[in-house]
């Protein structure tokens, strides 16, 4: 008997008893259902991290100055002048200074509405992108201008869309909007869209805090991100003499942190999806030993008839295979069905992959055939005179 009738021959058992066969290749239809799921979930994820990231700048850096509790520290001018001495490895940097002021537009209150100040380089810094008017400019930053530039969400929620030229009272003085940025991230009340930016000179004034404790650096490259790291440690640990006294963040090494995290927890959660498919193969075992009990008689006929063991064998083996790729089918409908469900429901655009779908069928046939070689090596062992003689 070759493949194609064994095959054949696979089938018609499957369709002869189909509740039987359902609750066979449950565990297998389950697992592939899982592994997919999770694999379109963890690549659904992965992909808005990483978009994630990118909107902030893999190349930025961001120090935070703690100081020693004196009124000695590095200066606005020291962090400008040192980007200018190594453009090589720093492109940009701009002090930032949030404000924890009121924000009045109208007779509103901006509850959620941050305020930043920052220089003119932090638009180059974050890559914003102007829908209307312009950034902050150095006069700005120098003469103390009373502008500012709103975020997409402040600009739709507030002034439908036309927001230039505008007044926002902030901290009790109106200023004027110059310029509207495109949506960034996450478009909503509290998001990095849901911003004002002033000059960093005006946020000090009404923080009343003089000094700067917060900066953004923007490595010329990604491949001197390394090196512009180097060069703001060195100049902290120059200034402070203490590694406590700040703390740089550097985007790239969090993408890699995260990254790294999320293959660990998505290996996990494949391994306990796996842990189904397992259960489906012991499940194919036991029911091929029952098969084998049930079809001893069969047997018995066949090997008198000439049937060598490995035809034995190989028939049993491509059953259970069969079995066990007809579950792995309905499983990947059910996987890929779903995978778009359930990523909705989280807020993650889950795309099946060819690679779980091929991973999830391949090891699908593998539990069948590893699992079903027991049954079908004890069928191929069988006497063939006491399997004629069995009732």
């Amino acid at each position: 008997m070759d493949f194609r009738q064994s095959f054949i021959l696979a089938i018609k058992s499957l369709a002869t008893s189909k509740a039987r066969a359902a609750l066979t290749m449950l565990g297998i239809i389950i697992g592939v259902a899982a592994v997919i799921i999770i694999i379109s979930l963890g690549d659904g994820l992965t992909t808005m991290v990483n978009e994630s990231f990118e909107s902030m700048g893999t190349n930025l850096l961001m120090v935070s100055i703690m100081g020693r509790g004196t009124t000695d520290g590095v200066t606005e001018e020291e962090m400008f002048q040192l980007a200018m001495d190594n453009r090589d490895s720093i492109a940009a940097v701009s002090p930032v200074v949030s404000c924890m002021t009121r924000t009045k537009i109208g007779g509103e209150t901006l509850s959620s509405t941050s305020v930043s100040g920052v220089s003119e380089e932090f638009a180059d810094i974050k890559s914003f992108e102007l829908t209307s008017g312009r950034f902050l400019q150095y006069a700005d930053i120098l003469k103390m201008g009373k502008v500012c530039v709103i975020g997409s969400y402040v600009n739709d929620e507030y002034f439908s869309g036309d927001g230039l030229g505008n007044i926002i009272r902030i901290g009790g003085d109106n200023y004027t909007v110059i310029g509207t940025l495109e949506e960034k991230a996450g478009y909503g009340k509290g998001s990095d869209d849901d911003y004002i930016y002033i000059p960093y000179t005006n946020a000090q004034r009404l923080s009343r805090n003089a000094r700067t404790n917060m900066y953004y650096f923007s490595a010329a490259t990604s491949d001197s991100t390394d090196a512009a790291q180097w060069l703001i440690e060195d100049k902290l640990q120059k200034v402070y003499g203490d590694s406590d006294a700040y703390i740089i963040i550097s985007m790239a090494e969090m993408l890699g942190v995260m990254s790294t995290v999320q293959d660990t927890m998505l290996s996990v959660l494949v391994a306990i999806a796996g842990i189904s498919l397992l259960v489906g193969g012991i499940g194919i075992m036991n029911i091929m030993l029952v098969s084998v009990t049930e079809r001893t008689r069969e047997i018995g006929i066949r090997k008198s008839l000439g049937a060598k063991r490995k035809d034995i064998r190989n028939q049993f083996i491509i059953e259970a295979g069969t079995t066990s790729a007809v579950g792995g089918v309905i499983g990947i409908v059910m996987g890929v069905s779903l995978a778009s469900v359930v990523g909705n429901a989280f807020g993650i655009v889950a795309i099946p992959s060819v690679t779980a779908i091929s991973v999830s069928f391949g090891v699908s046939v593998a539990v069948g055939i590893i699992f079903g070689y027991l049954p079908a090596n004890k069928a191929a062992k069988l006497n063939p005179i006491d399997a004629l003689r069995y009732e």
